[in-house]
């Protein structure tokens, strides 16, 4: 039942990261405070599609 995500950074809109979420569990989109490489600063990275 795990799925794996995509984070991207709000601002710049690249996408950095990947991540797991149980969506039976989780139904909401996850949002994680990450460092953008390309923004060079902590952003809130979202799931996106």
């Amino acid at each position: 039942m795990r799925d794996i995500i995509t984070l991207a950074c709000p601002d710049c809109k690249n996408r950095n990261y990947t991540s797991w979420r149980n969506k039976k569990t989780t139904k909401e989109k996850v949002e994680l405070s990450k460092y953008c490489r390309f923004c060079k600063k902590h952003t809130t990275h979202k799931e996106i599609k």
